[in-house]
């Protein structure tokens, strides 16, 4: 375990130190942009560092629900919120889902039990690609 103060994790991130990111996100495109700093028709949000953590890192993994507390899509295609970072996400995993940004578009890699490809896709704007059969991930 290591431990040290924010203006040294900001010149390990925008040094290029660091290989992986994970955080949190309010909407993610097709196309791997990442919006998660403010709810645009609310005017709530706060900068931070997570356009340095997606510029700095080489991959980057956003966790998020699947959808909005009122349905909506989280996953779009294109995003509706200010961005944070464009074409940066590799990874999306959800509360349903896992799956991979690529050139190609959105794979879905994993879904939960009691899930199936149809719900899922149900649930995301842009068409999802299944390139093998998605496995279903362990929730203990």
């Amino acid at each position: 375990m290591s431990f040290f103060d924010s203006a040294d994790s900001f010149s390990m991130i925008r040094g290029g130190y660091i290989d992986v990111t994970i955080l949190g996100g309010m909407q993610v495109s097709e196309d791997g942009n990442l919006a998660n700093w403010m709810i645009k028709d609310r005017g709530i949000g706060s900068i931070g560092g997570a356009m340095d953590l997606v510029s700095g890192a080489k991959k980057v993994i956003v966790t998020m629900e699947h959808v909005t507390k009122e349905n909506q899509y989280k996953i779009l295609k294109n995003c509706k919120f200010p961005l944070t970072g464009k074409n940066c996400v590799n990874k999306i995993i959800t509360d349903i889902a896992v799956i991979d940004v690529t050139n190609e578009g959105l794979v879905i890699k994993e879904i939960a039990p009691k899930w199936n490809f149809e719900m899922v896709q149900e649930l995301t704007e842009p068409k999802l690609i299944i390139k093998q059969k998605p496995k279903v991930y362990k929730i203990d």
